[in-house]
């Protein structure tokens, strides 16, 4: 049993639940986005409110935190559409760098430098020894896999010579009676 109610007035009716309608409750809520943080009222506290939101998606971005990444970035958009449009135009071409390297997070491009990063080698503890460094023969095929991605075009094919019958597609001139060409 879960307790409903939130008010601490103590007269006030408690409906105790189960549960069961948690998920209609949860249907209603809609994911945060930074934009409904109010945006400060002066302009240097704006500028101030950008630097930290840019600051934000970046280190997010780093680290692949793609739903802090979404907030940050949805902030800063609303605290640069607060500002003039002359005003910190370094801080807008940020955050569109920005939001072309979060758009790229998912794209095949993406996946094939993951999937050519491999895991990384796992040292054991103790001894002091450094673990062996990967060969270079193993970085060479990574290059490759990204070069294989773009689409080869289809090889043509020789048809050969080919007699084609002009006179049943009209280009010839067809006698009255049998429609044979002349």
């Amino acid at each position: 049993m879960v307790r409903r109610s939130q008010s601490s007035n103590p007269r006030s009716t408690v409906v105790l639940t189960s549960g069961t309608d948690w998920g209609t409750r949860a249907a209603g809520q809609r994911r945060a986005s930074g934009a409904e943080v109010p945006v400060p009222r002066r302009q240097p506290a704006k500028i101030k409110a950008l630097h930290q939101a840019l600051g934000l998606a970046r280190a997010a971005i780093n680290r692949k935190n793609w739903n802090a990444a979404r907030y940050a970035l949805s902030r800063a958009r609303a605290v640069a559409n607060a500002l003039p449009a002359d005003v910190a135009v370094q801080e807008r071409e940020q955050l569109s760098a920005l939001r072309k390297k979060y758009a790229a997070r998912d794209t095949p491009a993406a996946r094939a430098a993951r999937q050519a990063k491999g895991t990384p080698v796992k040292r054991t503890g103790g001894g002091g020894k450094k673990a062996a460094s990967k060969p270079t023969a193993q970085q060479a095929p990574a290059r490759k896999a990204v070069r294989t991605l773009t689409p080869k075009p289809a090889p043509v094919r020789e048809l050969g010579d080919r007699l084609i019958d002009r006179a049943s597609l009209g280009y010839a001139p067809r006698d009255e009676a049998g429609g044979r060409p002349v």
